[in-house]
């Protein structure tokens, strides 16, 4: 007996028909594999830091000279969110993932065979427009096709594998620059971003949402393959047009229209102010360790268990986040970080406890950033949504490259590790207090409360 298709509906009724039914296999395959993209793109994003001292030592370069190379790789990702992202609201969320992972594919592997310092810069500067343009594609689609239950789980499930790809990255690097030079592990990552766009070719779906506002040629029959894929019924007709909440040939303006302009500004310091306290607790940790009294190799130690913590964390965020309002599950996270970097270094700690600090730190601050990850896609309508999203992690990429300079000047200035870490955790703190004012309700206005009312319960 065959189906009868049912009436059209837009965007709004097709994400709340989505939240009304449990997640099946297809839903939770598109989940794993953004989680796939994000652990390349966690490895494409450390790659530097893993080879940082055999690079060194092959070129002979000085402190700034490797500062400048491994800040190549962040201002790439900067430019990727905030001006290759946007173009994901106009082509489609599935082919912006395939381009940029193609980008920094080839990006890795050409830097394998970079002759120069200046050379690597400029591909690390290419690898991470890749980077940064896929990160907000691969939250959104995860967010769109996750139930409402689920749908905090779903995107911190996949932002724990920027985490692991991470650790797993750090921990093969050590054997294959022993083995093969520090070359081999551009070319390996390289490999990997290429097999993984093959992995997206053939398996993750295009956003529905965006079929539904943008309608591309053949709409209605994606629409209606992807409807059989996560059991809802077919569509007689795409729904008829809805007005958009602002001007058609900007995003960015609408974002700062007077629908859009609060969670906009809330959005982009929260990322700013997170990511700056974020980037000097990752790129910091083992060399301030060092010099309160810990050896590098314990330092290093640490660093990694900053890494392991944060898939915990991550994970754990979105468990919570099922069972209990986002922001307030997000503020909680950043408030206990605040309070952990506020004794990490304040006295001198027994080796185990120092560890165990480092692995707490690292779950809650890691955890932070993927709640502002899923925050970030219940705010914006579809039309916008990884236009919002991207520009916001842009923003927080600022936050990123500006974090270790300034921890670098307070170094100068005599500033001990503990002052750092107190000031540092000041900004978490601050981030709190900046995510409570978020106002994840259909009140936001017309444009959020059209997201809303659809994709949250909070």
């Amino acid at each position: 007996m065959t189906a009868t298709p049912m009436p059209a509906r837009g965007p709004a009724a097709a994400a709340m028909a989505l939240d009304d039914k449990p997640m099946n296999g297809f839903q939770w395959l598109a989940v794993v594999i953004c989680m796939v993209i994000n652990m390349v793109d966690g490895f494409d994003v450390l790659v530097t830091a893993f080879a940082a001292k055999a690079i060194s030592a092959e070129w002979a370069l000085n402190g700034s000279q490797l500062g400048m190379l491994l800040s190549a790789g962040l201002v790439g990702m900067a430019g990727g969110s905030l001006f290759i992202a946007p173009w994901a609201d106009r082509i489609g969320r599935r082919p912006m993932i395939l381009g940029c992972l193609t980008v920094s594919g080839i990006g890795m592997l050409l830097s394998a065979l970079a002759r120069t310092p200046l050379e690597l810069g400029a591909l690390r500067v290419l690898t991470g427009l890749g980077v940064g343009g896929i990160l907000a594609c691969s939250n959104v689609i995860a967010s769109e096709y996750a139930s409402r239950r689920w749908r905090g789980l779903a995107v911190t499930l996949q932002s724990t594998g920027y985490a692991l790809g991470s650790a797993l990255g750090g921990a093969l690097a050590v054997w294959m620059i022993d083995a093969h030079g520090w070359r081999s592990i551009f070319l390996f990552g390289g490999g990997a971003t290429l097999g993984v766009a093959l992995l997206v070719l053939a398996r993750l779906p295009e956003s529905m949402d965006f079929l539904l506002t943008r309608r591309p040629a053949d709409a209605l029959q994606r629409v209606n393959a992807l409807n059989a894929a996560v059991g809802l019924p077919a569509l007689a007709a795409l729904p008829a047009r809805q007005a958009a909440g602002g001007p058609q040939g900007s995003r960015f303006a609408q974002l700062l229209g007077p629908a859009l302009r609060r969670p906009t500004l809330l959005v982009w310091l929260s990322f700013f102010t997170v990511m700056f306290g974020f980037y000097f607790v990752m790129s910091w940790t083992p060399k301030l360790l060092s010099a309160s009294g810990l050896t590098g190799p314990q330092g290093v130690t640490a660093g990694v268990l900053l890494s392991l913590g944060g898939i915990l964390g991550a994970a754990l965020l979105g468990l919570l986040a099922a069972r209990f309002a986002l922001k307030r599950v997000l503020a909680g996270f950043l408030v206990i970080t605040a309070l952990l970097l506020s004794v990490f270094v304040s006295s001198a700690h027994p080796l185990a406890i120092s560890y165990a600090l480092a692995f707490l730190i690292g779950a809650f601050a890691n955890g932070s950033v993927a709640g502002l990850y899923a925050i970030g896609p219940v705010v914006y309508p579809a039309q916008v949504r990884a236009t919002g999203l991207g520009i916001g992690i842009g923003v927080g990429r600022l936050g990123a490259i500006v974090s270790p300079l300034v921890a670098g000047a307070l170094i100068d200035q005599h500033w001990l590790p503990t002052q750092l870490y107190l000031g540092y955790g000041l900004a978490f703190a601050a981030a709190a207090c900046i995510v409570m004012l978020h106002r994840l309700s259909a009140s936001e206005g017309p444009g959020a409360a059209q997201a809303l009312k659809a994709r949250t319960a909070h």
